[in-house]
């Protein structure tokens, strides 16, 4: 059985995570990003595209305030292993998937794994994550990453932090291109609540 596959945004009202010079801390509000830190928590692993880890260099870990935490594994989707060495997210805990020969970059493990467009194949993704024991995956970014596991059906919750502010078209979307051909073809999704978090909302849906 494949993971279960939660895609987390953070976006402005209009779906847009960055302006368009990339510029993205912080859309959404402190408590909004501390309830991001407890959906950290609450799955195996954590993951994200190269373009994320190049942009942001996050350390993609669980901070929760007044108690530790087992950490989630980190796993980033670097086809041509871009991923710096002296990434923070570079050390133990963290699974390089590409679709290149290894090499090694710092302490992480890096796993080749089959490609589909010259990218990792979300079916070989989801297979190399069982493997490795993983039965949950939070999606933190970015949009192509979004995009490709939408269009293979692998998204199974969206958890959106909805900051009150317009970032306007020439923002950077939340998603990339879908290349639907009909409204038939749109991913569905059910609405489960939402919940005022500060000054944002928390939107909370489920795979039809």
């Amino acid at each position: 059985m494949r993971p279960r596959i939660t895609l987390k945004l953070a976006t402005s009202l209009d779906g847009r995570i960055a302006t368009a010079s990339g510029e993205s801390q912080w859309i959404t509000g402190e408590e909004a990003r501390l309830e991001g830190h407890r959906l950290r928590a609450s799955h195996d692993a954590i993951l994200v595209g190269v373009e994320t880890v190049l942009k942001d260099d996050p350390e993609l870990t669980a901070r929760l305030p007044g108690r530790s935490v087992d950490q989630p594994l980190r796993v980033v989707l670097d086809s041509r292993l871009r991923t710096p060495r002296t990434a923070r997210l570079a050390g133990e805990n963290t699974l390089i998937l590409t679709s290149n020969e290894p090499r090694v970059i710092g302490a992480a493990r890096v796993q080749q794994v089959a490609a589909e467009d010259g990218r990792p194949a979300i079916s070989a993704v989801l297979s190399a994550l069982s493997a490795a024991g993983v039965t949950s995956v939070l999606i933190e970014g970015g949009g192509q990453v979004a995009a490709s596991f939408l269009k293979a059906g692998a998204v199974d919750r969206l958890e959106w932090f909805r900051a009150p502010i317009l970032l306007g078209g020439e923002g950077r979307a939340c998603v990339a291109g879908l290349a639907l051909a009909k409204l038939a073809d749109a991913p569905k999704f059910r609405r489960l609540s939402v919940q005022v978090v500060g000054d944002d909302l928390w939107e909370r849906y489920e795979r039809l």
